[in-house]
């Protein structure tokens, strides 16, 4: 019997960053890992600072072939020829979404804790939900995503789906199985070497 495939990785950016440095930050950890997708998620609301962010990092990871969303900016996305978004309001707007920006485009939802949330976003044309967090967070109310909730999705729905937001390598040990995405973000680019801090993560898939 055939090994499951293992969970493929999915960098989400850190809410603020240096555009002098993050962009060959990032590119070190492309070019030494294989990444699926990258999710810009600023804090800003200033449309210029997101394009410039937008258009450092969509050099960086298109020169490799890499997936650039952007967190809940549909017009810019595809204003700036982003692959697509991340809608961080539950199931609430992919329609919308999936209707501006064409069939072709990547549209995700960040479901948080929710099973109903992530069926129904599946159901308006989502291409994957993402579920979190799935560990200890500072923020929050102390909810967490459950393994019994990946579990039930990876046996139950086809739509991929992302595991984020508190990752440790227990978690990502216990989750290896029964999640098709980690989405790392905090947890590495805190760290002084944020690429050694994604293998560390990443050596608790086996």
């Amino acid at each position: 019997m055939d090994a499951p495939e293992q969970p493929q990785l999915y960098l989400i950016t850190p809410p603020t960053f240096d555009l002098e440095a993050f962009p060959d930050q990032l590119a070190r950890v492309l070019d030494a890992v294989e990444i699926a997708c990258i999710r810009l998620t600023l804090a800003s609301h200033d449309e210029d600072e997101v394009a410039r962010a937008a258009d450092a990092l969509r050099e960086v990871s298109h020169a490799r072939d890499v997936a650039l969303v952007i967190t809940d900016h549909v017009l810019l996305a595809q204003r700036l020829g982003l692959d697509g978004v991340h809608l961080s309001d539950a199931a609430r707007s992919v329609r919308a979404a999936r209707k501006t920006l064409g069939a072709d485009a990547i549209v995700g939802s960040f479901c948080g804790t929710s099973r109903h949330d992530g069926m129904t976003a599946g159901e308006a044309g989502a291409d994957y939900v993402s579920f979190g967090p799935v560990g200890a967070t500072a923020l929050g109310d102390g909810t967490m995503a459950e393994p019994e909730l990946f579990e039930w999705w990876s046996q139950m729905i086809e739509l991929p789906v992302v595991a984020e937001d508190g990752l440790t390598p227990e978690i990502v040990a216990t989750l290896t199985p029964i999640t098709d995405f980690f989405g790392i973000g905090d947890e590495i680019w805190g760290a002084d070497d944020p690429l050694a801090a994604l293998q560390g993560l990443t050596a608790a898939m086996g």
